[in-house]
């Protein structure tokens, strides 16, 4: 009974760890893999880098996205870099 006692305390700790900390991070994770599945061509984007451009082509086999910044030059990125989608009415 006294073994038990001992391990309350750790079994709140992860308790505890799981709301704080690893929950929130997947919930994360899932709205940003759903941001990246619905990008579409003309969205105004935000790459992790600070790139704004314009998406002005994507590649389903590739994963990958065209993006056309404001001197009208293309540069290609992966999906995966794109950080937000911007409202296009900013």
């Amino acid at each position: 009974m006294e073994g038990l006692g001992g391990l309350i305390p750790i079994i709140l700790m992860f308790v505890i760890f799981y709301f704080i900390l690893i929950r929130p991070q997947q919930k994360r994770q899932k709205k940003t893999a759903q941001m990246q599945a619905s990008l579409e061509k003309g969205n105004r984007v935000i790459t992790i880098g600070g790139f704004h451009a314009t998406i002005e082509a994507i590649d389903e086999e590739n994963n990958s996205v065209v993006l056309r910044a404001g001197d009208g030059s293309k540069l290609t990125y992966d999906r995966s870099a794109i950080r937000e989608v911007i409202d296009n009415n900013q």
